[in-house]
């Protein structure tokens, strides 16, 4: 078997219009390679942002000079191949032009062959400007298109906005959490490869009907031959072996296998089964002899997205191995707005933070990137599932030929590539176009429509359709049979009505509730709008204080001060959460404080808001927080910051998404509920342990509540009135506390508060840690002499606690243990956390 992949991996770089050459890292960019030669400041710190903007407005080259290996320059054919090119790019080798590049979501390839030489070669890439090669096609337009999170204004465009154009990560352009770095190079690996007679290109296992009695397959290989005439494939996994005779012809063959597995190990998302996995490998055969091979990972399931009317409406969930599943989770932008920045190491640290947070769904948003190969590999290894955007957010787009085709490639590409993953369960058109434009309606939407003349309106919703109702789904329906297919999100339903566009009360379809924080609409309306599948909503916070110290100094230090606002990219944030915990939360006591404050205002909105999606089950079946990470350190909605460091969201996040959890809805007056709600396949009893103390402890209340559930539901087990639980005490200095207690084992534990954090009479815990016995430093006991609030362990380590910012009950002692960041396959090792800091609320309070 020939076939050798030579990577290039010695680059230098300049901008054109300059002499000498510097070393470049390829994957990287323009902005990363001047970072690292020192001709730029830290983009990240302080305001830098702005001080790098003239970037994108320079032609860069990149070149390699190289000597091919003999045994590669032999073969009769060479291909070379860049599988990410950012963005506009021109690629010439040994002085003679090879291609043109104008996609970054592309791989581009060309036969090289008659080009290489023995001895020295070249390969040259000139990147044109993505923002000057993109102003005249807004000038030839004549009228701007709407891209609401394109920060023009940043780059020096003013209100030219011109990410539309360019088939690049759009948050590259700013958004409203991350900066505006529109940067260009080669952003994934570059490599000749040589073969002859054949190699089989692509291998997809598709799944024709797959149970836990039978998986019937058929294995689809993408043979290229040089030579005609009768091969054998043989397709094999574990022990299973299949052949099959092929007869090739010269160009491109589609070769199918069918293939039957008995009682295959089905692939489970997270809480719900293993994810199991099979490795599929297809070889070319002349005779015995190997002479072209291919291998693919797979998980074996069902999956559909079920949306079937009911007297409410219309169902929106999805279904795994026929399997109604709750979707927990969080929305995912890319980690770094640098992304070759993102080690493996990185990735898992997200995907096993996901696991460990109880979530069995991430959301790949639209303005990002259709993600590397190692964040789809690690959800498929850790069971969980992905909602795959197409890679179009927040704008409207051109319809002209050239574009359209473009994006035809595009779509097909990265369905291909992707298509072999089990956790892929769903592919989304764009993220808010339909909502934003509102086609139907005559005032809604995001007032886009309206700045346009009725002629002009129509011919961009036709350009939309093209491309979200034709170009995407067919792509999906032609490379990944069955694979569900969703437009918009959010959407109602596709209509071709007014009833088509998502409202915070529609009864069908998904939801973006965003009452709370952009229309300043209190916490509690999270459990007035809630939807069948709650796809995005959130509420932001800052970084820790030691995060927030890698961007800003001592005196930088306030609210308003000119480097909070520059990572504070919602222009009203700083101010929102301000107003918002003055509302619901004391007074901090210093900037620091503040800091500390906003994790746990987010947190209580974000508890509020997953619980009520939860109890609601299954009328709602979906709950996706914006948003997951961070790709620069920034105040923002995510629930981990850029350094990986959890905020007290994430910790928020483990506890209300408990595969079997306890939740309290005080919500409706005069009553308190108590729900259990369970997504596992068992039916479960057990008893509800409510108990009302005070401050110090003390027992008011005791009583007990038997219950019994189906698998999978949600179940109110007792409603109590108000007044009987605090029989004429205040709520200031009165709580519940709850325990869901499954065969003498308590499988969570909740408090319930009468009144808001701000009305609680706190005072000082007193609080004492100690090492727990035979831990090795890993595992700590505390306990309190009275109720401390949100209590916040931190040590020097980098990684996360078992639990974190919880209320600790006085006489109620809480086992925590800390787990490291790992560099090798294993994230979740106990490690020693170093120097330990513990504090509560009343640490932070003005006047405590």
């Amino acid at each position: 078997m020939s076939k050798t992949r030579w990577i290039l991996k010695d680059w230098s770089f300049k901008a054109c219009d300059e002499q000498d050459w510097l070393k470049a890292n390829v994957p990287g960019c323009v902005h990363t390679d001047l970072l690292a030669n020192g001709k730029i400041p830290d983009p990240f710190y302080g305001t830098n942002e702005k001080e790098v903007q003239w970037i994108d407005k320079q032609d860069w080259e990149y070149e390699s000079r190289f000597d091919v290996p003999d045994e590669l320059l032999s073969l009769p054919r060479l291909e070379l191949v860049f599988s990410g090119l950012d963005t506009y790019a021109d690629v010439s080798v040994n002085g003679q032009p090879l291609l043109s590049a104008d996609n970054m979501f592309r791989t581009w390839k060309a036969d090289v062959k008659p080009l290489l030489k023995q001895g020295a070669n070249t390969i040259h890439i000139r990147f044109r400007s993505p923002v000057q090669e993109d102003l005249p096609k807004l000038d030839k337009l004549g009228y701007a298109l709407p891209a609401s999170n394109d920060q023009s204004e940043v780059g020096g465009l003013g209100e030219r906005k011109v990410s539309i154009f360019a088939r690049k990560a759009p948050y590259h352009y700013g958004w409203d959490w991350g900066p505006r770095f529109v940067t260009s190079g080669i952003w994934r690996d570059v490599w000749i490869e040589g073969w002859e007679e054949y190699r089989i290109q692509d291998l997809f296992i598709e799944q024709m009907n797959v149970s836990a009695a039978e998986a019937r397959l058929k294995a689809v290989a993408e043979i290229e031959a040089e030579a005609e005439g009768s091969r054998m494939i043989r397709l094999c996994t574990g022990d299973f072996v299949w052949e099959q005779e092929v007869e090739l012809i010269h160009g491109i063959n589609r070769v199918e296998l069918p293939v039957t597995i008995p009682s295959p190990k089905l692939w489970w998302c997270r809480g719900m089964g293993e994810a199991n996995l099979y490795e599929f490998r297809a070889d070319l055969l002349s005779g015995e002899k190997v002479i072209a091979s291919k291998s693919v990972q797979t998980g074996l399931r069902t999956v559909r997205l079920v949306r079937e009317k009911d007297e409410a409406g219309s169902s929106f969930y999805v279904e795994l191995n026929g399997v109604p599943v709750f979707a927990k989770g969080a929305n995912h932008i890319p980690n770094d707005s640098f992304i070759t920045e993102v080690t493996e190491e990185r990735y898992r640290h997200e995907i096993a933070t996901a696991a460990a947070s109880n979530m069995n769904m991430l959301r790949v948003w639209g303005g990002g990137i259709y993600e590397q190969d190692i964040f789809y590999r690690l959800c498929d290894e850790y069971g969980i599932m992905v909602w795959q955007d197409f890679m179009f957010a927040c704008s409207m787009y051109p319809g002209d030929e050239a574009f359209l085709n473009n994006v035809r490639v595009e779509a097909e590409e990265n369905v291909k590539r992707l298509r072999n993953h089990p956790s892929i369960v769903l592919w989304c058109g764009n993220n808010e176009i339909d909502t934003a434009w509102s086609h139907y309606t005559e005032h809604g939407g995001w007032g886009w429509k309206q700045q346009y003349t009725t002629d002009i309106r129509e011919k961009l919703w036709s350009d939309y359709e093209k491309i979200f109702h034709a170009i995407l789904p067919d792509a999906v329906g032609a490379f990944a049979p069955g694979m569900p297919y969703w437009p918009s999100s959010p959407m109602f339903d596709l209509t071709g009505d007014v009833r088509q566009h998502a409202t915070n009360d529609s009864a069908a379809g998904d939801i973006h509730y965003w009452g709370v924080w952009h229309n300043e609409e209190p916490f509690e309306h999270y459990n007035v709008y809630v939807g069948r599948f709650m796809s995005e909503y959130g509420f932001q916070s800052f970084p820790e204080y030691k995060s927030v110290r890698r961007y800003a100094e001592e005196s930088d230090l306030q609210l308003e001060s000119p480097v909070m606002l520059a990572h504070q990219k919602n222009g009203h944030g700083n101010r929102l959460i301000k107003q918002y915990m003055d509302k619901y939360m004391h007074e901090p006591k210093d900037f620091p404080s503040f800091l500390y404050m906003s994790q746990v205002l987010q947190a209580e909105a974000m508890k509020m808001a997953i619980e009520a999606h939860r109890r609601r089950k299954p009328y709602c079946m979906g709950t996706l927080y914006w948003q997951m990470n961070d790709c620069w350190p920034v105040a923002s909605w995510a629930g981990m910051d850029y350094f990986g460091r959890w905020k007290a969201l994430q910790y928020t996040a483990k506890n209300s998404f408990r595969d079997i959890a306890l939740s309290i809805d005080g919500t409706r007056e005069g009553e308190v509920g108590f729900y259990v709600i369970s997504d596992v396949l068992q039916p479960v009893s057990g008893t509800v342990h409510i108990q009302v103390m005070n401050m110090e402890g003390t027992v008011l209340k005791d009583m007990r509540e038997a219950f019994a559930m189906e698998q999978n539901a949600s179940v109110k087990v007792v409603t109590s009135a108000v007044e009987e639980l605090l029989q004429g005490r205040s709520g200031q200095d009165t709580f519940v506390l709850a325990h869901l207690e499954i065969a003498d084992e308590i499988m969570d534990t909740k408090l319930h508060y009468f009144v808001s954090m701000k009305e609680l009479a706190l005072e000082a815990p007193d609080i004492e840690i100690h090492e727990a016995e035979g831990s090795g430093g890993t595992a700590f006991e505390l306990r309190s002499r009275k109720l401390a609030k949100q209590v916040w362990i931190s040590g020097d380590a980098e990684g996360f606690f078992s639990d974190n910012f919880f209320d600790l009950v006085p006489g109620v002692a809480r086992t925590v243990q800390f787990f490291g960041r790992a560099k090798d396959d294993d994230a979740l090792m106990p490690a020693v956390p170093g120097a330990l800091s513990v504090r509560s609320m009343t640490d932070f309070i003005r006047n405590s």
